[in-house]
């Protein structure tokens, strides 16, 4: 097999593994210097596939490629990826979908518990010389209180597990049948949208990003739910308008917030949510773990040699892209 790779970004330090994967299959890597449209596509036109983590992959990205035949995400949503121009070329979009739900789940679980034990603003009160109950009171027993999950896909379903060992009650949404229908056989209680968000303690987004589902919580939503509530994304950041949630927390509609993603990463200097006390925000880090990080980079890569090598790849995003793989040799 011979071909090149493009490595459009990564957010760890080298692509020794991804090489060695590469590299024992024949194929060429390279690794973008910057991940900005223009230089992607000057670098992509002689590659037979692309890697990405974050950037771009444009319509003019994928234009400038000709000899494309897969483009590979590091990751669970491939929504930085123009998935219908690579349809119409019958060019592959892999993903891992599966590879980080246990650490996408315990991130959650573990805003929750920061969330309702007021553990960051405490934090922030002692070490700025303060020693003070009341910074984050009233404080209510998390044992017996109300998740509501908002989207039953597998990590959703993976945190309903874990709050359920801690005695909370857990609600689930979803649009799709058959996550409702799984949420259901998994113990959970299926509920409307407006019933969740009237009754839950805790509403944790694990939604997909489309454009039905952005901005998905603005006003309405917000307005609906309890004002002893708490808001927690580990899904993507484009979900919430984070705008409106910031005046949502300043005026009280709802307790507090927790955030692993932004529409905008890192988030400008005026962001809103900056210097919001009773919002937690953490680095889109939710998927880490050295165990996940070593799963995602060579399944990703195994995927690309995959369909190179005319094979069906472990997971695909645009399954009618697949009728190409026939005619590989």
């Amino acid at each position: 097999m011979t071909g090149k790779v493009l490595i459009t970004d990564h957010t760890w330090p080298d692509i020794d593994l991804e090489r060695t994967v590469l590299q024992a299959a024949g194929l060429q890597v390279m690794d973008a210097p910057a991940s900005d449209e223009a230089t992607l596509a000057s670098l992509a036109g002689d590659s037979d596939a692309i890697l990405t983590c974050f950037a771009q992959v444009t319509p003019s990205v994928i234009d400038s490629a000709l000899n494309l035949k897969v483009i590979a995400r590091y990751g669970v949503g491939v929504d930085n990826i123009a998935v219908q121009v690579a349809t119409d070329r019958r060019i592959p979009v892999t993903y891992v979908p599966d590879y980080c739900v246990a650490e996408v789940s315990e991130h959650a679980l573990a805003l929750l518990l920061a969330l309702a034990r007021g553990v960051v603003r405490y934090n922030r009160s002692v070490t700025q010389g303060d020693w003070n109950l009341g910074v984050a009171a009233p404080l209510r027993r998390i044992e017996g209180q109300t998740l509501g999950l908002v989207g039953c896909g597998r990590i959703g379903r993976r945190l309903a597990e874990k709050a359920l060992g801690l005695g909370i009650r857990v609600l689930g949404h979803d649009a799709d049948p058959a996550a409702a229908n799984a949420a259901i056989a998994s113990g959970l209680h299926a509920v409307s949208l407006d019933a969740l968000l009237a009754e839950a303690d805790f509403v944790s987004l694990h939604l997909p990003l489309t454009p039905a589902t952005r901005g998905f919580v603005g006003e309405s939503v917000l307005r609906r739910m309890k004002p002893t509530a708490f808001l927690i994304n580990t899904a993507r950041g484009g979900l919430v308008d984070t705008v409106v949630l910031a005046r949502a927390l300043r005026e009280g509609w709802i307790a507090g917030a927790a955030l692993d993603v932004l529409p905008q990463e890192p988030p400008a200097v005026d962001d809103p949510l900056r210097g919001v006390e009773n919002v937690i925000l953490t680095p889109h880090v939710a998927f880490y773990s050295e165990e996940s990080l070593l799963a995602l980079r060579q399944r990703t890569a195994q995927s690309v040699v995959d369909v190179l090598a005319g094979r069906e790849p472990e997971h695909v995003a645009n399954r009618d892209a697949l009728a190409r793989l026939a005619t590989v040799q």
